[in-house]
């Protein structure tokens, strides 16, 4: 199963603790997990699906390339992680 992990700045608003979903893309697995906690759909993408500028997304230790569709590829032992920029002063 692939694990879907988020920062700790998300669990302040939604739950974001790691799921195990079954997928063989980043937009499956998002979308699994999306399903599972409907809430965190709107920090990591926008009305178009897209992931969201301030949001990175990595497979495995590296930034995923397709941010529209999220084609990228997963396998079971895969790790996603999706990080949402932080600013302050």
């Amino acid at each position: 199963m692939v694990q879907v992990c988020f920062t700790q700045n998300l669990a302040v608003h939604v739950d974001s603790t790691p799921l195990d979903v079954s997928a063989t893309t980043v937009r499956e697995a998002l979308a699994e997990a999306f399903a599972a906690r409907p809430k965190l759909r709107s920090y990591v993408v926008d009305d178009q699906g897209r992931v969201r500028a301030h949001v990175n997304v990595f497979v495995d230790g590296r930034m995923i390339e397709d941010r529209d569709q999220q084609s990228d590829r997963v396998d079971a032992a895969s790790t996603l992680w999706i990080f949402q920029a932080l600013s302050g002063g």
